[in-house]
């Protein structure tokens, strides 16, 4: 399995020391990479076989290796993977609620517990938008793709992930107007810059397909 550090993750710890908010982010990089031991996990258990973990400003992100024969086993328009999918995007946010409900019932320092309970509905919130390749995302696009097939389930969650996105803003705006964190913009600079991403990877797969599509035409 591959490693590899995003060395802007420097800049944003700069950043919050400045403003006096290191210690939160610490906290949420913490549970984010317990976050993505519950991804890690569940697809282990599932046979599947990570390919890459990566560290990134505002998270950590793991990916895995897909096999052909997950493709052949049909779900409706989908296909086992899908289930397999879905089931790895809902265990983060589902490791995060457990320590929710561990921290609640057990006796801790009020201080910590108050940090760790923010911290990890904070993870909850975020990686439940359903914006692509967040975990809510990846939810609504594996369901729309057993549904309605893979085609309408890249450009509906592609859609969907843009109009979030601009509602998203406007009230991280509000908020950011209000209470004068920077954090907040920096989450709002991040998803940009993950829907960009993946966005002009959207645009080059409907190239290919409409070239294919002409191809089969031709002949």
């Amino acid at each position: 399995m591959r490693f590899r550090i995003d060395l802007k993750i420097f800049l944003f710890v700069i950043l919050f020391y400045i403003t006096k908010q290191v210690e939160i982010y610490a906290m949420i990089m913490f549970f984010a990479i317990i976050h993505e031991f519950g991804h890690l996990l569940v697809g282990l258990l599932l046979g599947m076989k990570p390919e890459k973990l990566e560290i990134m400003p505002y998270g950590v992100g793991i990916s895995f290796k897909l096999t052909p024969k997950d493709y052949n086993k049909k779900i409706k328009k989908g296909n086992l993977l899908e289930l397999k999918k879905l089931a790895v995007a809902i265990a983060g946010p589902l490791t995060n609620l457990i320590i929710i409900f561990a921290t609640i019932h057990i006796r801790t320092n009020v201080f910590w517990g108050l940090m760790i309970l923010y911290s990890n509905l904070v993870l909850i919130i975020f990686n439940l938008l359903p914006i692509y390749p967040l975990d809510g995302g990846r939810l609504l696009k594996g369901i729309i793709h057993i549904l309605f097939g893979k085609a309408k389930a890249e450009k509906y969650s592609n859609n969907i992930s843009f109009i979030t996105l601009i509602l998203f803003t406007f009230l991280a705006s509000i908020a950011i107007y209000k209470m004068e964190n920077i954090a907040i913009f920096l989450v709002v600079l991040a998803l940009w810059i993950i829907f960009i991403k993946e966005d002009i990877k959207y645009e080059k797969r409907c190239k290919i397909y409409n070239l294919v599509a002409k191809s089969i035409e031709i002949k």
